[in-house]
């Protein structure tokens, strides 16, 4: 086999993007490990833009986006203005959508306001907590709660306390009925609650209904937590969480639908244009998940390069996604989401489809299913590593199941997403829904069942980097690698 650095560096200039994303991530997970002066930080980021500009130079360049990763980083770090371990008096607003258990309901929630138990003084704030309530206390999105409690550390395994660090959580309020001393209804009730509400009131009902809400909304509260389990064991927790999958059927459906604007004049100017808003339209109705953020980003690019006829290079367009996602929320480049969506997306772009194309029929459906299950190998491998290293687990039999359950997500995705805009369809579409959400149930139920599907796994924060560290490298090398020439002789 021949090899050659040209065509890396070839392959590098085609992805701008890429080259500028290293630094500034580097810059950001330094800035989780030491601090610096802002002025400090002010005078080299100056310093280095001007030799950057006046003699091009690209080592300028990378340390400028090193210094405002760090930058980034050390501005956006989360700083806890509550007290912990203090009987105080709050005032909370509940965030998102509460997640009903059989013993105890929890739900994300900004502090407002607190008061000094020693002063009697009030502070404002803007701290994101957890609220968890017994059975007998239900919570409702966007309510405010005036309430008297403790504020408890985040607890649970060290990996699962830096996540909701990095998020930006300060600790975990425990409320009872007789704690709430007054309760005021949500003035705003938000497109993403206003979307789950309106396919509540669709009629789907039990665990496929739920399985419904969860894909189409991102509204998990009515998911039990031994579905939530099953689904973890058989690989395929993915389709709980709205991510780039569902962002892309979403992209794919609505470009179908509006393909006959094509024929108007400069109609294809308009299709874009709205199939742009209705992606970022259904990532708000999702919550602004990281992952459909990035998706809507890359699909955005996509649009954009198919209106203006210009070239669409994927792993640009990733990592364009994730360095502007990184410039608006640091924190991110910790979030287990935000990580395995970009390590799927470009274990797809850069393994997945390569070998799509190597392993093409000509035939559809068995290039479909091929791609399916090349595409599902490629991603499962990619994040098993962090999914071991976070969740302790690796399931193995969930990449034979992507062949199955990708065209059943795009079932429920897409009949979801039809009810809750047209909510006359529900007689005709709920059924087609919950049969497909049912089929996944089942799935999932099953392979969780089946002996070794799941492998209990810890890996070590080394071993993680150093695995990761070796696909960067199998990459460069397959990159490198020259095309065979193939010389057609004359018949």
């Amino acid at each position: 086999m021949n090899y050659d650095l040209a065509l890396l560096h070839e392959r590098l200039d085609r992805m701008p993007m890429l080259k500028l994303l290293v630094p500034l991530a580097a810059g950001i997970v330094a800035a989780e490990y030491s601090t610096l002066p802002l002025w400090f930080l002010a005078g080299a980021f100056s310093v280095c833009g001007i030799i950057a500009l006046l003699l091009r130079s690209p080592a300028a360049l990378f340390t400028l986006l090193f210094v405002a990763g760090f930058g980034a980083g050390e501005l956006h770090t989360p700083r806890r203005s509550v007290p912990q371990q203090v009987e105080c008096l709050w005032e909370i607003d509940i965030d998102g959508i509460p997640s009903s258990r059989e013993h105890y309901t929890t739900a994300n929630a900004i502090v407002t306001a607190w008061r000094n138990p020693a002063d009697g003084s009030w502070h404002p704030a803007d701290d994101r907590i957890i609220v968890r309530s017994d059975s007998r206390t239900p919570l409702s999105g966007g309510e405010r709660l005036c309430c008297t409690a403790t504020l408890h550390p985040l607890r649970g395994p060290e990996s699962y306390r830096r996540l909701m660090i990095r998020r930006g959580y300060a600790g975990v309020l425990y409320l009872s009925q007789r704690r709430i001393l007054e309760r005021r209804e949500a003035r705003h009730i938000g497109l993403h609650r206003s979307a789950a509400e309106r396919l509540r009131k669709a009629g789907f009902k039990n665990d496929a209904g739920a399985v419904v809400r969860a894909m189409t909304v991102a509204d998990r509260s009515g998911i039990a937590p031994e579905l939530r389990t099953a689904y973890a064991h058989s690989g395929t927790s993915h389709l709980l969480a709205v991510s780039g999958l569902h962002t892309g059927i979403v992209f794919l459906v609505v470009n179908l639908a509006l393909h006959l604007l094509t024929l108007l004049h400069r109609g294809h100017l308009l299709r874009n244009l709205l199939a742009v808003v209705v992606v970022w339209l259904y990532v708000a109705a999702t919550g602004f998940t990281p992952s459909a953020v990035r998706a809507a980003v890359m699909c955005t690019l996509l649009q954009g390069a198919l209106a203006s006829g210009s070239e669409y290079v994927g792993m640009n367009a990733l990592a364009a996604a994730a360095f502007g996602m990184l410039l608006w929320h640091p924190a991110w480049i910790g979030d287990i989401g935000f990580q395995l969506s970009f390590v799927a997306v470009a274990a797809i772009l850069a393994w997945g489809v390569p070998l799509c194309r190597q392993l093409r029929t000509g035939y559809k459906l068995p290039d479909a299913a091929i791609g399916a299950l090349c595409i599902g190998l490629c991603a499962s491998a990619a994040t098993a590593p962090l999914v071991s290293h976070t969740f302790g687990i690796v399931p193995v039999a969930g990449v034979l199941l992507n062949p199955i359950v990708i065209p059943l997500a795009g079932v429920v995705v897409t009949g979801g997403i039809m009810v809750l805009l047209l909510p006359v369809s529900a007689f005709a579409l709920r059924p087609i829904a919950e049969g497909a959400a049912e089929a996944l149930n089942t799935l999932a139920r099953l392979t969780a069942s089946t002996p070794c599907s799941t492998v209990e796994y810890t890996l070590s924060d080394r071993a993680t980097a150093a695995i990761y560290l070796l696909f960067i490298l199998l990459t460069a090398t397959a990159w490198c690698r020259k095309p065979k020439k193939s010389v057609h002789l004359p018949s």
